[in-house]
């Protein structure tokens, strides 16, 4: 049976609080892999990352990104997925040049980022942003994500996530707030069938064959599926609007002294560069004043 190429799906377990998501990324994991050359540990790890951020994407009840970021003093200094409302999915991961990686092949994800905390970000287009953190302390992505949930949500949630260099694909359950039936036991059971699947089965099946796989004795519904993509909000306008921030002057001065200014996107690694032709671009209030 054919896996699932870069779609999310949504489904709940009929008559009770409990709900899952199931997301498999290919050519948006290939894609962002490409655009972020780097150790195949590394690789994975920001796989794992996409994925998730796909997942918690699924959370978002209004317009806006969700991100998460783990800086560290390990050999990987830096890594950070982010999904918005309309699944499109960006990352990237930023290894010390330095450092000899062939020791790091099956390295965990503590070995590789070291000290760390996890940031999981919520920036709506419209309202407050919110910032959870969460210490670095399990092996696995997975476990951080199940711990932040529990403590910060207070919402049973379980993860199950597989990559190689091809695609990455996970699974999410979480236990709503109780409504319609007392859930713990079916909690229970589902989450240890969950528990069953392989990385193989993640990867290579396709969402309809797997939830059946797992969960044939239940009655599950399978809500359409979302396509996810690659996608960077990069600009010109967002570049320009950055150097605005630093007045008039500092940016003349930058162009006079370089010939231009140069800006590159770390995500998708477009080029965008200001002459100082462009100050009115940059400065559009005041271009009447500028020479």
């Amino acid at each position: 049976m054919p896996h699932t190429k870069d779609q999310m799906q949504r489904f709940i377990f009929a008559e009770t609080d409990i709900r899952g998501e199931l997301v498999s990324l290919e050519e948006a994991y290939q894609t962002v892999t490409e655009q972020n050359p780097a150790p195949r540990a590394v690789q994975h790890l920001l796989g794992e990352f996409l994925a998730a951020a796909s997942l918690l994407s699924s959370t978002l009840k209004f317009d806006g990104i969700i991100t998460l970021q783990a800086r560290g003093d390990g050999p990987l200094s830096l890594i950070m997925a982010e999904c918005d409302h309309h699944k499109g999915l960006r990352g990237i991961a930023n290894p010390k040049p330095e450092v000899d990686f062939s020791e790091f092949e099956d390295a965990t994800m503590q070995e590789l980022l070291g000290k760390s905390v996890l940031a999981i970000t919520i920036d709506p287009d419209k309202g407050q942003r919110y910032q959870g953190v969460v210490p670095l302390e399990e092996e696995t992505l997975a476990s951080c994500l199940e711990h932040y949930f529990k403590q910060s949500e207070q919402l049973d949630t379980r993860f199950w996530i597989a990559v190689n260099e091809q695609r990455v694909s996970a699974l999410m359950l979480q236990a709503l707030p109780q409504q319609k039936t007392d859930s713990k036991e079916q909690w229970e059971t589902v989450t240890t069938l969950a528990g069953t699947v392989t990385p193989q089965e993640l990867l290579e099946l396709e969402h309809k064959t797997l939830l059946y796989r797992l969960f044939n004795e239940h009655e599950v519904r399978l809500f359409d599926s979302l396509p996810v993509r690659f996608s960077c909000s990069c600009s010109r306008a967002r570049c320009a609007h950055t150097l605005a921030t630093l007045g008039p002057e500092d940016v003349a001065e930058m162009i006079e002294e370089q010939g231009k200014v140069s800006i590159d996107c770390q995500f998708c690694k477009q080029h965008y560069s200001f002459k100082m032709s462009d100050m009115a671009e940059i400065f559009p209030d005041q271009a009447s004043t500028l020479h």
